[in-house]
């Protein structure tokens, strides 16, 4: 039977040239998925000006990330429970979870189309964003939420492929969604009247473009596992585990979004010039987090399929590679940020005021990105072992408590960049340290043993 004779290099190929063959599609993936609002920045800062960059970076992708963000850590349950299943070859219930993955997307989707377009003004409102920009906001984000099933089936059935193994259709699908995006961004934006709305339309149409291909090709995979629409259904079983190991993961997507939001109110209180150069420092910044978050996609997949397979020593290898990568490419963005500081801020805006600030922003947060490094890859080993509910708790208590305590205290003390911003490298520390103790002397794996 073709099932049987199926070789998987992730469980039995070298395990650094697996890492990297999977890592390299998932960072492009997620470059170019980063690029929809990269691109819509950039088109909207030199046409439209600075309010309108404001208006469609920064806060508001903050805001957007807090609906999106919880059902991408709610759909890692799906891609863990789906990647266990086939490493350990059981191809009848990989079938189950992709088909009940996939209707989780579409209601999920649903779910986030009616409480984004409710909440809106609300959120805007609550991290208070400068009036001068926030019809802009509101306007963009209503149209952005119009198209949250595209955006949950395409995230959705990215994290199908990947935990099945293939990191490249993602790459393929976003590829040309982003191409279409960017055509679309240039022609309503620059060559209409559309204003902030046209950058909106032109995300929505290109992700319907991705989640239309991601259906396609779901349903073109060997007879066992393939997708069929006319079978989609929730199994029970598989949906308790599902939310019981993306549960806490989106949960904590959300109360990081939240912590991010407190920062967010603080910039905005020194004006939309600092809220832009936030929003274009907030474009640079995605570079390392998509590299370092394709680490711990990548970490996730692997394990989860060796953790299936039962083969926990290649777990722990695979683990300390991860952790050499990431600290190889984490010192190298950093040393190429440093060296381009102004250069890459010039790309959003070509504000005098807006760059100095974008300046000092840089100056501040990139040298510590070190220390973000291993709560990423560590957070998708434990993600890919089922293991989320004590990585979440850390993470709830490291990041988010300490932050808004931190927000809470040092700003109204002494009103300054410098004191907002350090809250992220202390919370960074505090939860990198926590993490690791947790991994290595907690139950993530089982004890080897002793002869």
């Amino acid at each position: 039977m073709r099932t049987e004779t199926r070789v998987n290099g992730i469980t039995e190929g070298r395990i650094s040239q697996q890492l990297l063959l999977f890592f390299f599609p998932i960072l492009f993936g997620t470059f170019f998925q980063q690029l929809y609002n990269t691109v819509d920045a950039i088109v909207v800062g030199q046409y439209l000006g600075t309010e309108a960059l404001a208006a469609v970076g920064g806060g508001t992708g903050t805001a957007i990330n807090l609906l999106i963000g919880f059902f991408t850590g709610l759909s890692s349950g799906a891609t863990v429970i789906i990647s266990q299943f086939y490493g350990a070859k059981d191809y009848k219930d990989t079938n189950k979870a992709i088909h009940t993955a996939m209707l989780i997307a579409i209601l999920g989707g649903i779910i986030i189309l009616a409480v984004g377009i409710l909440f809106t003004r609300p959120i805007l409102e609550l991290i208070g964003t400068p009036e001068d920009v926030i019809g802009l906001a509101e306007e963009y984000m209503r149209i952005y939420f119009l198209g949250s099933v595209f955006n949950t089936v395409y995230n959705m059935g990215a994290g199908i492929f990947r935990a099945l193994g293939d990191s490249k259709k993602p790459l393929y699908f976003l590829i040309v969604s982003c191409v279409v995006n960017i055509i679309l961004d240039v022609l309503f934006v620059g060559f209409t009247d559309m204003g902030v709305a046209g950058a909106a339309w032109a995300t929505i149409i290109s992700q319907a473009a991705s989640a239309i291909l991601v259906i396609i090709y779901l349903r073109k995979l060997d007879s066992d596992i393939k997708l069929s629409l006319r079978h989609l259904k929730i199994d029970s079983s598989i949906l308790r585990n599902t939310l019981r190991i993306g549960l806490p993961t989106g949960i904590q997507s959300i109360l990081y979004t939240i912590s991010n939001l407190l920062i967010q109110a603080n910039v905005n209180a020194f004006g939309t010039a600092t809220a832009a150069a936030w929003a274009a420092y907030g474009k640079l910044d995605a570079v390392y987090w998509m590299a370092i978050n394709a680490f711990g996609i990548a970490a996730t997949t692997f394990v989860g399929q060796n953790y299936g397979a039962k083969l926990y020593d290649r777990v722990r290898s695979g683990v300390r590679i991860s952790l050499a990568m990431g600290a190889v490419i984490t010192l190298f963005l950093t040393g190429a940020f440093l060296l381009l500081q102004d250069k890459g801020l010039m790309l959003f805006t070509s504000d005098s005021e807006v760059l100095s600030i974008g300046v000092e922003i840089l100056l501040i947060l990139v040298p510590t990105w070190i220390t973000y490094m291993p709560i990423e890859i560590l957070s998708g080993v434990m993600r890919g072992c089922g293991k989320t509910l004590i990585p979440t708790i850390i993470t709830i208590v490291g990041i988010c408590g300490l932050r808004a305590l931190w927000l809470e205290i040092v700003p109204a003390i002494r009103p300054t960049l410098l004191s907002v911003f350090l809250c992220y490298p202390i919370s960074w520390i505090i939860t990198s340290a926590a993490i690791i103790i947790y991994y290595y002397w907690g139950d993530v794996l089982p004890k080897r043993k002793k002869v």
